[in-house]
């Protein structure tokens, strides 16, 4: 996200790595559910998200926009998100008790939270977003165990490579004038990073990592 924001403002002014202890741990939220309410498009997911959705709900990801995600403009990229629903806006996957009904399958961001992510030099580091979550009881917690998340140091190399991977991509679309190359090439990452079912017998990182070698070669040619 293309975003002008001073992280002195909205962090404890710390970088974290994962085997830092961070003040993050809510205890099991007991009881609150206001991060999976009123998040509007926010929840913006990348594509080991999707497929995780897809492979716990059964459902190919195309299905997964009848309801559950829907499609936005992010900094020229088009991008799934959450979709939020009722009164209150809540996550489409909360349910009557408040609690996640995909929590095993939950999106990067939701497993994060209230952390993020500062990016710098094709990599990032953690901080805690001070202003983000209510609760004022949180205990400290190593990063790794509060993100939750299989082979995490290729998660986050998996994380810093698709992120780098949208703002090329995002130079380009915002390099360019010609609306049908705006128009293909966003299409190009919906489809074949998102749409494009992976296959669940195997590893997703290697697939990804494919697509993604394609999607760079792509680029180049555009931009040359």
């Amino acid at each position: 996200m293309r975003r002008e924001v001073d992280i002195e403002e909205i962090s404890d002014g710390k970088l974290y790595e994962l085997n830092d202890m961070v003040k993050a741990d809510c205890h099991d939220c007991e009881g609150c559910c206001d991060c999976c309410q009123g998040m509007g498009n926010s929840v913006v997911l990348d594509p080991l998200d999707v497929h995780r959705l897809s492979v716990y709900l059964k459902k190919e990801p195309e299905r997964l926009l009848e309801g559950e995600m829907a499609l936005d403009v992010f900094d020229g990229n088009i991008l799934p998100h959450l979709c939020m629903t009722g009164q209150k806006e809540s996550c489409i996957f909360l349910n009557g008790e408040g609690r996640c009904s995909v929590h095993p399958a939950r999106p990067g961001f939701c497993r994060l939270f209230p952390l993020g992510r500062y990016y710098e030099e094709h990599s990032f580091k953690y901080f805690l977003q001070i202003h983000e979550c209510p609760k004022t009881n949180r205990s400290k917690i190593k990063v790794r165990k509060w993100i939750d998340t299989p082979d995490l140091k290729q998660y986050e190399k998996f994380v810093a490579d698709w992120h780098y991977f949208l703002k090329d991509v995002q130079e380009v679309l915002y390099g360019t004038e010609d609306t049908e190359l705006i128009k293909n090439l966003n299409l190009y990452v919906v489809n074949r990073f998102y749409l494009k079912p992976y296959d669940s017998e195997e590893d997703f990182y290697p697939q990804f990592y494919e697509r993604l070698d394609e999607g760079k070669k792509l680029l180049s040619l555009g931009v040359d």
